[in-house]
């Protein structure tokens, strides 16, 4: 046998089981699941087998044995108690995002026993998720979020109803989705999903928990809550979409999402259990470099505020009709931006440039990344000025086409490059301004490189 077959078939079978033994486990968790609510509607009253046994209705409430001893360092609390977990194994929380937000949001309102937990992703997990979406592992790798974290919340508690919607949440199925559910929280990351998830609860009457995390900070505040302001009555107006930056652009550190969706799981227990003080009226901004975390106080509901202001226009119809990609000038879907600024005369595939390399012929090769993503991965003999520095160091590459005997002719070979082909635009459109006239754009950037000629080349 071919060494090489023997290993490719070997990591063929190991795979496949491993593929079973995750479809085994996630059956096994949905039929524990379906048979302890079977055996809790046929036997309600049954808690222990004497007397001695029954804690609920000779206390005056219907916890099981079970429940008082899986609860009970929550039912210790004098603020909780019996009633407040009693409010909560009868309450629903929706779940909007299985991602770095909703990963431990999910587990520990799991954990703690809320009745009814409902969770929403269309994505599938990837293995740049799993340093900040701990729900996941990398058994589940290219397979669905809400399947791999439903049956994370499963293993934990197997005694709560856990509904898996397998779909992105789109003003078509929002409204009937989030009907029926009591609290929801919003765990997404992009601005048109937050202005679409705020007006379906403002639409339903449904309070919101809504959470941020980018780079070293987060932050978090409820919403339609108890009279209190929602998402709209503070920002009527979308922000600038330069200031609508997600993780996969700006980067964030794992640990910042898993502390805002711990609090954001925190403020939902509050609201179901009717314990605390929710931050309705109030915003929460975590700094994780300072170690700091701020309260501060946010303006009130707006009777002018178009979702729930006293002359409101946002309605069930208009709801299902409005365009919030348009209203935000921003995607839903996280699929990166891909801009066409040159003319294609002014642009080149990764695959032309590596026959330039391979032809040895006389070029230079500028990636206008941030420094701190060049020292990432880079590609040979590429000189980094990154877009920012661009027109101050404009000397540089006449010095370097110098240096390699390539005169500033129309032809002269400068080739640019950046992460997914969108600064690297830019930046020849502004050589072309300043006289470089022969610039081109790697169209894609470093990811088609990676897909298209080097396989091997890391990506990020």
């Amino acid at each position: 046998m071919d060494s090489n077959g023997g290993v490719d078939e070997l990591l063929t079978e190991l795979q496949s089981l491993k593929d079973s033994k995750l479809d085994i486990e996630a059956r096994i968790s949905v039929l524990e699941a379906q048979l302890q609510q079977i055996q809790s509607k046929q036997h309600p009253n049954q808690k222990g087998s004497s007397d001695c046994s029954n804690g609920g209705s000779e206390s005056g409430h219907d916890l099981t044995p079970d429940m008082i001893y899986r609860y009970s360092r929550q039912l210790l609390l004098p603020s909780f108690g019996v009633q407040g977990q009693s409010n909560l194994l009868k309450s629903s929380i929706l779940v909007i995002g299985a991602g770095g937000l909703g990963s431990p949001a999910l587990l520990y309102l799991a954990a703690c026993g809320v009745g009814r937990l409902g969770m929403v992703d269309h994505d599938v997990v990837e293995l740049n998720n799993l340093h900040r979406q701990i729900i996941h592992g990398e058994a589940y790798i290219g397979r669905s979020k809400v399947e791999s974290a439903a049956a994370a919340c499963r293993s934990i508690n197997s005694t709560i109803e856990i509904v898996e919607h397998k779909e992105a949440l789109r003003t078509s199925n929002a409204l009937e989705i989030v009907s029926k559910y009591d609290i929801v929280i919003d765990a997404t990351d992009n601005a048109p999903s937050r202005y679409m998830i705020s007006d379906c609860c403002v639409l339903l009457g449904k309070p919101l928990v809504s959470g941020a995390a980018l780079g070293l900070e987060g932050q978090l505040a409820v919403y339609n809550y108890n009279g209190g302001p929602c998402y709209r009555c503070l920002f009527p107006t979308p922000p600038p979409t330069t200031a609508c930056q997600r993780c996969s652009d700006s980067g964030v550190l794992g640990v910042v999402p898993g502390v805002i969706g711990c609090l954001q799981a925190l403020e939902a227990i509050k609201v179901a259990s009717l314990v605390g003080e929710p931050l309705s009226g109030r915003m929460l901004l975590f700094d994780a470099l300072s170690a700091r975390i701020r309260i501060v106080k946010i303006r009130g509901r707006s009777s002018l505020c178009e979702a729930c202001g006293d002359n409101a226009t946002v309605t069930h119809q208009k709801f299902q009709h409005f365009d919030y990609e348009k209203f935000t000038q921003s995607p839903l879907s996280a699929a990166p931006l891909k801009l066409k600024l040159l003319t294609a005369d002014s642009r080149i595939s990764s695959k032309e440039y590596d026959e330039v390399v391979k032809k040895g012929e006389a070029h230079i090769l500028i990636d206008v990344r941030p420094s701190h993503h060049y020292k990432i991965v880079s590609l040979p003999k590429s000189t980094n000025i990154p877009l920012a520095n661009l027109e101050d160091r404009l000397p540089e590459i006449s010095s370097e086409l110098k240096r390699k005997g390539i005169h500033d002719a129309p032809d002269a070979g400068i080739y640019v490059v950046c992460r997914r082909g969108n600064d690297s635009q830019r930046a020849v459109q502004l050589l072309h301004k300043m006289g470089f006239t022969s610039a081109k754009d790697i169209v894609g950037g470093l990811e088609s490189w990676a897909h298209d000629v080097d396989q091997r080349f890391p990506t990020y």
